[in-house]
């Protein structure tokens, strides 16, 4: 998916569906000039519901289509006969995403599965007819309820990626090759910063046919919960990973310092994601040797970690037992 077609924040006006009005009718046949109340209740305006597909990776689809409405309810007729409800219209949303009032930050829903749904906003009811006010001392009332106004308002839809594992890391760590070289997934590689721009997933096989999902997120640096480089954008898609694996290449000039900056983005931005379990993968071991490895590990932080090399193959299968063991230890 190109970067331009990566949606992951939009802002939609929706309203719901007018109510019908209830009918004031009464029953007239040949034979009956003067029969009894008759009118039936006015249909429900319709609702807008979101609803989760699998298949769908970006909001993009709701880019140019920011203004939507559910269908009015159809008023209610003689002889009792309801009124037909307005159509509810269905936005289809990928896994992940939340829907909040956009005045107030509000958190309304959020869709985390296939098929599920969730009503963003309710249609106005339908008016009684005059047969509900019917009683023994009011025989033939001659008003009927209007139909409830709907529900109109901004929203803001967020996709917040969901994914076992999130890399986390400086541009250019290493962390597109990791994902492209264990899994599927086939992101944009190059010697620069800010290569991918686009959050990419790839399902990574295990033993025994199970799988778990990595997410590579474009490159954090110092600075980016205060908006510098590609600023906030992207750390929102971190919130949703069980499993932070930062990486860190081998050539860098201080590891735990590196670390440190890393982790300290994370807190600024949101210091919950701390309580994630993190785990360290040294990346481009190829460049040294057993004994300059060793020499390295002092200046290792206090986190499980793990000597990599995505182009040599070289720790990789190690790398997945250390994910799959820790989601294990996660999930428990």
């Amino acid at each position: 998916m190109s970067d331009a077609n990566f949606i992951d924040y939009v802002k939609i006006f929706c309203r719901s569906g007018k109510g019908g009005a209830g009918s004031p009718h009464f029953y007239r046949d040949k034979r009956t000039a003067k029969g009894g109340p008759d009118g039936g209740d006015g249909g429900r305006g319709g609702n807008i519901i979101l609803i989760g597909n699998i298949n769908k990776w970006t909001l993009l689809h709701l880019k140019y289509k920011r203004h939507i409405f559910a269908g009015d309810g159809g008023i209610g007729l003689g002889q009792m006969k309801k009124g037909a409800d307005g159509e509810d219209i269905y936005i289809e949303v990928p896994l992940g995403t939340i829907a909040k009032n956009a005045e107030t930050g509000e958190v309304i829903l959020e869709i985390t599965e296939h098929d599920q749904q969730k009503t963003l906003i309710n249609g106005g009811r339908g008016g009684k007819g005059n047969t509900f006010f019917k009683s023994a001392t009011n025989r033939a009332p001659q008003y009927a309820q209007p139909g409830e106004e709907g529900i109109e308002d901004w929203f803001i839809l967020e996709l917040k990626i969901l994914a076992d594992v999130g890399l986390v890391g400086f541009p250019n760590a290493g962390k597109s090759t990791l994902l492209s070289s264990i899994s599927a997934a086939k992101p944009k590689i190059a010697n620069y910063e800010f290569t991918t721009l686009t959050p990419n997933l790839g399902m990574v096989e295990y033993y025994n046919e199970k799988s778990f999902v990595m997410a590579d997120i474009p490159g954090i640096i110092e600075g980016a919960a205060e908006g510098k480089g590609l600023g906030v954008r992207f750390l929102r898609h971190i919130e949703r990973n069980s499993i932070l694996l930062f990486m860190i290449p081998v050539d860098s000039k201080n590891i735990k310092n590196e670390y440190k900056i890393l982790l300290n983005e994370l807190k600024e931005y949101n210091p919950e994601l701390l309580d994630k379990t993190r785990l360290l993968a040294i990346s481009k071991i190829d460049m040294l040797d057993e004994e300059m490895l060793e020499q390295l590990k002092p200046e290792i932080p206090e986190v499980p970690y793990i000597f990599i090399s995505s182009v040599a193959g070289k720790g990789l299968n190690e790398l997945k037992d250390m994910i799959w063991n820790s989601l294990n230890e996660t999930n428990d």
